[in-house]
This record gives C-alpha cells, sequence and structure tokens, in this order.
C-alpha cells in the first residue's frame, strides 16, 4: 500500500517535471520576443544590452561546439573581427548590402578557419588553447597594421545600416534607418540566435552530432572504426567559425563601427567562460551563461570601480557551487523522479 502510493506519488512528480520541460521554451519565446521588447520598448540601453547578449549567445554556440570534439578554443574572437572586418570593408569601400555582407562574413571566417584547422587540429589539450590564443591576438595585429584598408588602430565607422530586403516586390525586412533601430537589432539578434541553437541542436542530435562526441572520448578509436577524424574535426570548427564570422558581421553593423581591439583574447575567454557556465552538457548552455553572466556584468556597473571584483566573486561562485553550469540545476520534481527510478 505504502509502495503503490510512493510510486503514485514519484508518477505525479515525474509527469510535472516532464509538463515543466516542455512549458519552458514556449514561455522563454514568449517572453524573448514578445514581453521583453514590449516593456522595454522606450528604453534604447536595455534593448541593446540584450541585443549583445543575443549576439555573444550566437557567437558563444560555434565555441560550445568544439567542445564536442574535445578542443578548448580560445581564437573565437579572431573570426569575430574576420566576419566584423569583412562586413565593415565590403559596405563601406564596395556598397555591398548587409544582406549580402552578413553570409559572406560567415563564409569567410569559415573558409579561414577550414584552412588553418587543416593544420592546428592535430593539437590536442593545452597546445591547441595556445595557439588559438596566439591566433586572436595574431588577427588583432593584422588588422592593427592594415593601414587605410582596414583604418589600423581607428578602425572603420560610419558602417551603413541594413537596408531593405524584399522578393518579388515584397518587403521582407525594412530598411533599419526608416523604423526604430534598436527594436530592429533586437528582433534580428532574436531571429539568428533562435536559428543559430535550432541549427546547433539538430548537429548535436544527428549522426553527425554523435561523430562529434566520439571524437572527444577517443579519437583513435573512432578512427579505427572508418571515421574520418581530420574531416570531421574540421568541419565543426569551420562551423565553429562561420558562428563567429556571423556574430561579428552582426556585432560590427549594430555598432555601425569595429576597431582591432573589439574582440581580443578576453572576449574569446569570455566565450568560454558562458558555455562552462551555462554548462557543457547543455545546448543551451552558452545562451544561458551569456545572458545571466553579460546582464549581470552591466546590472553591476553602478558599483564604478568594485565591479569587475564582485562580478569575478559571483563567478567563481557559481562555478564552485554549480561545477557542471547553471542548467545543472534541478527542481524538487527531477530528484523524486530519480529517487523513483532508482527504487
Amino acid at each position: 500500500m505504502s509502495s503503490g502510493m510512493q510510486g503514485n506519488r514519484g508518477a505525479v512528480q515525474a509527469s510535472n517535471y516532464g509538463l515543466w520541460k516542455s512549458l519552458v521554451l514556449p514561455v522563454c519565446l514568449v517572453i524573448y520576443l514578445i514581453v521583453l521588447p514590449a516593456y522595454f520598448a522606450e528604453s534604447r540601453y536595455v534593448l541593446r544590452v540584450i541585443t549583445t547578449a543575443s549576439v555573444l549567445s550566437f557567437i558563444s554556440l560555434g565555441v560550445w561546439l568544439t567542445f564536442t570534439i574535445g578542443r578548448i578554443n580560445i581564437g573565437q574572437g579572431a573570426f569575430a573581427l574576420i566576419g566584423g572586418y569583412t562586413t565593415a570593408i565590403l559596405s563601406t569601400k564596395l556598397g555591398v548590402s548587409f544582406w549580402v555582407c552578413l553570409p559572406l562574413s560567415g563564409l569567410v571566417a569559415g573558409l579561414t578557419g577550414i584552412i588553418l584547422g587543416l593544420g592546428i587540429l592535430r593539437l590536442k589539450g593545452v597546445y591547441f588553447a595556445m595557439i588559438t590564443l596566439s591566433l586572436t591576438e595574431a588577427v588583432r595585429l593584422g588588422f592593427l597594421s592594415g593601414g587605410d584598408f582596414t583604418g589600423s588602430a581607428a578602425g572603420i565607422s560610419n558602417i551603413p545600416l541594413p537596408d531593405e530586403l524584399g522578393l518579388f516586390g515584397i518587403t521582407l525586412i525594412p530598411d533599419f534607418g526608416k523604423v526604430d533601430t534598436h527594436i530592429a537589432f533586437y528582433y534580428l539578434g532574436a531571429v539568428l540566435l533562435i536559428l543559430g541553437l535550432a541549427v546547433i541542436w539538430r548537429i548535436s542530435s544527428s549522426r553527425l552530432g554523435w561523430i562529434f562526441k566520439s571524437l572527444q572520448q577517443d579519437e583513435d578509436l573512432s578512427r579505427s572504426v572508418g571515421i574520418n577524424v581530420a574531416r570531421y574535426r574540421v568541419m565543426a570548427y569551420a562551423i565553429c567559425c562561420f558562428y563567429g564570422g556571423i556574430g561579428g558581421a552582426f556585432f560590427t553593423v549594430s555598432q555601425q563601427s569595429i576597431y582591432p581591439s573589439v574582440f581580443g583574447v578576453l572576449d574569446s575567454l569570455f566565450f568560454i567562460l558562458y558555455c562552462f557556465l551555462g554548462g557543457l552538457a547543455f545546448v543551451a548552455g552558452p545562451i544561458v551563461g551569456a545572458f545571466l553572466l553579460f546582464i549581470l556584468f552591466e546590472l553591476l556597473h553602478e558599483f564604478q570601480q568594485y565591479q569587475q571584483l564582485i562580478y569575478s566573486v559571483i563567478m567563481i561562485s557559481i562555478m564552485l557551487w554549480l561545477p557542471n553550469g547553471l542548467l545543472s540545476l534541478r527542481l524538487p520534481a527531477a530528484s523524486w523522479r530519480s529517487r523513483n527510478i532508482r527504487d
């Protein structure tokens, strides 16, 4: 009798937990796409902060993918710079539309990642991390010494806003100069993030994702069963770089300027931190990490000289309390479910 009641209680708790999980995504989307932009429509600062968090999340998704192949990538800032400068140069010097520059920036960054990845992906552990760290600084110095072509230290400014995008005479996206720019960039960033998450989730849950994970576990074993290890490593790295290029292009146009230090080593480290603190075991980990940590940093701005100190203490506390990331938190229903499964 008692065991039967306990089993029924466990079933109810498990059912509630499943219902809670199924509601999380729709609720988050409603808040993200409707509630927040409506509530903060008059606050350009808040909209800009959330938009920046969106693009940082998007770039971090690429970094998360390289973790699945067992590589710690501290060079994502380099590819964000490549994407940003590609868009800046094409739009200001050649007059190319933003809607053409955006995918081209991702392709240029991705192609660069393929070329570099053929060599550096043979390295593992700290060696790969250090070479990608050096890559970020090398790209920064390259754009810094680019003369008039890259604008040197001053960078490139007065980058045009996205123009109208239409199809068969139908306006799909209006000219950003004729609408509320902050709202327009907010929704563009939201669409990019949602699409980016959907693609990464689809990859991670497909055969390709399982191959990536097998490389993380044992490359020699993967090779022994016929997997082309080098090809799949480069593929994952190219996707990561593509995300960096797209994110860098979006950020550049939203700020209407770019300079060599806009994405540096510190930014590349933060992309990794977002993944760690959100949870490496979860596809949405980089998004949770980026949103919470970036917005938290902005909220601490009023503490002035203590901002960095308080922020660091909070990050360390999160890593100590939740070593598997923020998404490793479980509601009481989850623990009931686990106990009943074991029983």
